[in-house]
Order: C-alpha cells, then sequence, then structure tokens
C-alpha cells in the first residue's frame, strides 16, 4: 500500500497546480450540468484565441505550438460539436478563418459564469475559515500572491495577451 501524500507537505508549484487542476475539474462539472459536457479543459486553449479574433488554423497552431494536423484536428473536433465554424476569407477564398458559434460563445459566458460561482464559493470557505473580522482578507491575500508570483514567474503576460499554452 502507498504511503499517504499530506498536501501541507508539497512544494508551492505542485500546491497551485494541483488546486488549479481542482478547479478546472469543479468548473468542467458546473458546464456538463449546464449542458456542455463535452467541452474539456484542453478546448480552453483553443477557445482564448477566438474570444477577440478569427485566426486560420495555421494561426491556431503557432499561438499554441502545436503541429497544423494537431491544431486541425482540434478544430474539426470543436467543429463537430457545434462551438466553432470555418469561414472564407474576404481576401482568399482559400484561407479558411476559425471563429466561435453562438453556441461556442455561450459555453464561454457559462465558462465564466462557472467560475465566478467557483469562486464565491472559495471566498465563502475562506471567510468561514477565517477568523473574527477577517472575512474574505484570508482569500483576497491569498489571490493576491498567486496574481504576484504568476507575474514573477514570467505568466501574467501570457494570460494578459491570451496566449496561455498547454503544458508540455
Amino acid at each position: 500500500m502507498r504511503e499517504p501524500v499530506d498536501p501541507s507537505g508539497l512544494d508551492l508549484g505542485s500546491l497551485a497546480l494541483f488546486v488549479g487542476f481542482a478547479a478546472a475539474g469543479a468548473v468542467q462539472a458546473d458546464l456538463a450540468d449546464q449542458g456542455f459536457g463535452d467541452l474539456r479543459m484542453s478546448h480552453g486553449y483553443v477557445f482564448q484565441h477566438l474570444i477577440d479574433a478569427q485566426p486560420t488554423v495555421s494561426d491556431l497552431s503557432e499561438k499554441l505550438d502545436m503541429t497544423q494536423q494537431g491544431a486541425s484536428k482540434a478544430v474539426a473536433e470543436l467543429e463537430r460539436l457545434g462551438y466553432v465554424t470555418r469561414l472564407p476569407s474576404a481576401r482568399d477564398a482559400r484561407i479558411r478563418h476559425v471563429a466561435l458559434t453562438s453556441k461556442g460563445r455561450e459555453a464561454v459566458a457559462a465558462a465564466r459564469q462557472a467560475r465566478e460561482r467557483l469562486e464565491a464559493r472559495l471566498r465563502q470557505r475562506s471567510a468561514g475559515a477565517a477568523s473574527g473580522g477577517a472575512h474574505g482578507t484570508a482569500f483576497d491575500v491569498t489571490r493576491a500572491v498567486l496574481v504576484d508570483l504568476l507575474d514573477e514567474l514570467g505568466g501574467a503576460a501570457a494570460v494578459h495577451r491570451r496566449d496561455v499554452r498547454p503544458p508540455r
């Protein structure tokens, strides 16, 4: 039998990663409850580039640091699921741009709402764990520390640009 791991003994990076995975899982469950159970965490890496733009598959492959074949496969899956569509370029009929469908935009809105509900739940738990009049303070401090650490480690700029890449 394996020795159990005490989460309080984890290094900060692993702990933050596992909290992120657990949060993503909670958002996925919420999305499934809202009728978007076919979405996976990996789809979010594609969606981030479609919120304010209509890139080509080639653009997506570069932004996601993956092969054009891999990006094409991801787009084809999202297209089959009804979240994206391919639109002809106004300049060149051979070029297709990838765009969110109305279902894709609804999924983005649902994911944002799911993350807001999760954050409210976590804030409430933090307030319940806080002593005296420090309600919410632990949550806010933790959040501020994580934002600062993200910046220190060079990840804030990628988030700002909507250029977060899948782990290698």
